[in-house]
């Protein structure tokens, strides 16, 4: 009987070291994953950019007319990637979240873009054993003591948008 509890204490930490490795690899393999999508599009690689995406993908940009699905984004991005270059963002910070079951993954990142430093924020879930892109959006980032001075530079653009889209 007294050796039941360390027996006990010994399994919890062997099952907590098995999730924990787990979780270390899983986020290894997001991160390879999302640093290729991203170089995929600097090196203009059409294919590998949307084969690390789902079929029904949905890309979100920085216009607030950017919710682009799969189709309509592969139309709007290929004169891009023909080029030569479509766009260039490298993570210099990620953080990653899972569901329960690890088959579905969440994230934001910190990007250094031609825009500047931005986020992405996206969803990941697992096909045939690879994490595949199922959502991504793209957020220009801006300084809290310029906010006022940016919502003066969009203030007619979103007017417009806003009473265009109050009419649908």
């Amino acid at each position: 009987m007294k050796y039941t509890f360390p027996l006990f204490l010994l399994l919890l930490l062997s099952c907590k070291s098995h999730l924990s490795s787990k979780l270390i690899e899983q986020k290894a393999t997001i991160n390879t994953t999302l640093n290729a999508w991203h170089k995929a599009a600097a090196d203009a690689n059409f294919d590998a950019y949307f084969d690390m995406m789902t079929n029904h993908g949905v890309f979100v940009g920085t216009d607030p007319t950017e919710n682009w699905q799969q189709q309509a984004f592969k139309t709007f991005s290929k004169p891009y990637f023909d080029k030569g270059k479509a766009w260039s963002f490298v993570a210099v910070e990620r953080n990653i979240y899972f569901s329960d079951d690890y088959k579905t993954a969440w994230f934001d990142e910190l990007l250094t873009t031609q825009m500047k430093i931005c986020r992405g924020s996206g969803v990941l879930i697992q096909q045939n054993g690879k994490w595949k892109i199922a959502h991504y959006v793209l957020s220009m980032t801006i300084p809290n003591k310029n906010t006022n001075e940016v919502v003066t530079i969009k203030t007619n653009f979103d007017e417009n948008l806003l009473r265009e889209l109050l009419k649908r």
